[in-house]
């Protein structure tokens, strides 16, 4: 019998039946709004200057990466090869030693925390997660997910960790191994926990058991183009590192990429006769699109033009700043950020403009797509807010 070619096989799958008018227009409504929403899109670090068409005739498929990408799956309706090769765009931009660690694309920084939790829990199951009042809100979470003992550390003013605190509280529970969850840079803040002051400080309690995860959901991909980083990657001691993908790098989804020390990640691997392939993952089911997404922004832009990408934010920033202080606000931010900070305007400046706020402060975050003229106008509208007289 003469074998069958794949179009011949899939003749007699019926089309997918149109959209109803009414869902039709509906969409079509949405996504006036959605254009709308983009012009006044600043509070939240997330890129929107993409465009990957090319990829919208994968939506024709059930593309899932489920399992090790790093091995062959039953399922051949993945995208392994480019997860792979985003895998190891990011191992040479964080530090990675060759062949010492290993990861994988996940659906954003809250499951590569995770992650990196997971695999610290396993390996000290008594140990104590040490983390700051700065730190995104997912690791309370996270916490009671695994079961983890945990303990909050106070947050200095500019976001970074309070080290007098924790050294203090190190010192308290030096017979249980402390997993410290350091933010490269903070939510709220752009901060960065100082990698090298925290080792030197487990050197000085004398504590020779320890795991450190890094949340650098933003900066993770800006500190690879600046000059003089600070210590962010594998080199500086950790074990482990969450990067999301939809920040700096920009996707229409969330996602991101995980990466830990091999020796940790063996510990968790388990073989799955169903798809024939390790489990290595958080998920069983992943999202294959994120990986065909962010190499093709890789091969897109290339070094060079990320390296450009992050020198843009930081004049954008620079910007704001400018503009705040000639409006007569303090406005600030740290080395190797583009998070200006700024006093908290009304609630209606913040809902115009997407804001994030906490407590007495707000940021705004000049991510690429962000113009100057969504700068002045935002400084603009804080000005009237913050100097109008109290009860008008």
């Amino acid at each position: 019998m003469k074998p069958l070619f794949p179009e011949e096989l899939l003749a007699d799958i019926p089309p997918m039946p149109a959209l109803p008018p009414a869902a039709s227009a509906r969409i079509a409504d949405f996504l006036s709004e959605m254009e709308r929403q983009a012009a006044t899109f600043v509070g939240y670090p997330c890129a929107q200057d993409f465009d990957y068409s090319e990829i919208t005739p994968l939506l024709r498929y059930s593309l899932n990466n489920v399992g090790d990408p790093f091995g062959e799956s039953i399922y051949r309706q993945n995208t392994f090869a480019f997860e792979r090769e985003v895998v190891a765009f990011f191992q040479k931009h964080l530090r990675a030693p060759a062949g010492e660690t290993w990861g994988y694309t996940t659906a954003g920084g809250t499951e590569g925390n995770l992650y990196g939790l997971y695999l610290a829990r396993e390996l000290y199951p008594n140990g104590m997660v040490y983390y700051s009042e700065h730190t995104h809100y997912s690791a309370a979470k996270i916490v009671r997910v695994l079961g983890a003992r945990s303990i909050m550390i106070r947050g200095r003013e500019d976001g970074e960790i309070d080290y007098d605190d924790l050294r203090e509280t190190l010192k308290i529970h030096r017979d249980v191994p402390p997993i410290i969850l350091a933010n490269i840079g903070t939510t709220m803040h752009g901060a960065i926990d100082d990698l090298g002051k925290i080792r030197a400080m487990l050197k000085e309690l004398a504590i020779a058991r320890y795991y450190i995860h890094a949340d650098a959901a933003l900066s993770g991909m800006i500190l690879p183009w600046v000059a003089d980083p600070q210590p962010f990657g594998f080199d500086a001691g950790i074990d482990s590192i969450a990067v999301s993908g939809h920040k700096f790098i920009g996707s229409p989804m969330p996602c991101g990429v995980a990466l830990a020390r091999r020796t940790h990640v063996d510990r968790v691997a388990r073989s799955v006769e169903y798809v024939g392939c390790m489990d290595t993952t958080i998920a069983g089911s992943r999202n294959a699109l994120s990986p065909l997404i962010l190499w093709s922004a890789i091969q897109r832009r290339g070094e060079a033009g990320l390296r450009a990408r992050a020198v843009e934010c930081f004049s954008l920033a620079d910007r704001a700043i400018a503009k705040f202080k000639a409006a007569g606000i303090y406005a600030w931010r740290h080395k190797n950020s583009n998070t200006v900070v700024f006093p908290r305007p009304g609630p209606e400046v913040l809902a115009r403009w997407q804001i994030a706020p906490s407590r007495d402060i707000a940021h705004i975050i000049t991510m690429p797509h962000v113009t100057r003229a969504m700068i002045d106008a935002v400084v603009a509208d804080v000005a009237t807010s913050l100097h109008q007289p109290k009860g008008t």
